[in-house]
């Protein structure tokens, strides 16, 4: 099975899948690819968003459609639990901080990452937002010690390359420490720092 990962290192869905596919063992092509400058993507991503992955029978795109594809494959360690249930939550959790914590935060990644001029409305909702999605996720996850118990999941990855983001955006935006401030963020963040999956990832978005 051939696999191109397509994107740039400063995605954090790109990173995500990124990590869960070096933790996986899998073999993997990475091709540098910018939407807005590559027309040609688009018959590959028709909604021109990074990543999407090519493989031997065409394209998907969709963080979450891909880590189940990769988990269909069979190949590496699963991030899922095998019970039903316990999977479901899993699946709730990524779900719950793409929602409530990397949408609302996306918001504000012009003002903070691209020089746009603030907007004080914008920044208030945002707050408002960002507030409940992490006291919300403060009662969904457990981070005993990862994000849906004692196993690694694939939420646990969702987190460390979203929830980290929005913690930027809190700080730059908000006048807001979110990182040290809400609990549990900046351990489990710090504990996923220690993967040698995500220090990869780290030192080539570094390099980037």
């Amino acid at each position: 099975m051939s696999i191109k990962l397509y994107g740039i290192n400063l995605s954090n869905y790109y990173c995500i899948l990124k990590a869960i596919m070096l933790e996986k063992g899998m073999a993997f092509e990475e091709v540098e690819v910018s939407p807005n400058r590559d027309p040609d993507y688009l018959t590959r991503s028709p909604m021109g968003k990074v990543p999407c992955i090519e493989t031997d029978q065409g394209f998907l795109t969709e963080t979450g459609v891909i880590i189940d594809y990769f988990e269909a494959l069979g190949e590496g360690p699963s991030f899922y639990p095998d019970d039903p249930f316990a999977r479901a939550k899993v699946q709730e959790l990524m779900r719950h901080i793409e929602l409530y914590i990397e949408l609302p935060a996306r918001r504000l990644y012009g003002e903070v990452f691209f020089g746009r001029p603030p907007q004080a409305e914008e920044r208030e909702a945002v707050r408002k937002l960002l507030e409940r999605g992490f006291a919300s996720l403060g009662t969904l996850a457990s981070f005993d010690p990862w994000l849906a118990g004692d196993k690694i999941t694939y939420a646990d990855f969702y987190f460390r390359f979203t929830v980290s983001l929005a913690t930027v955006v809190c700080r730059k935006a908000l006048d807001w420490d979110a990182y040290n401030n809400v609990p549990n963020v900046r351990a489990l963040i710090e504990r996923l720092n220690q993967r040698e999956s995500i220090r990869q990832v780290m030192a080539d978005q570094a390099a980037a």
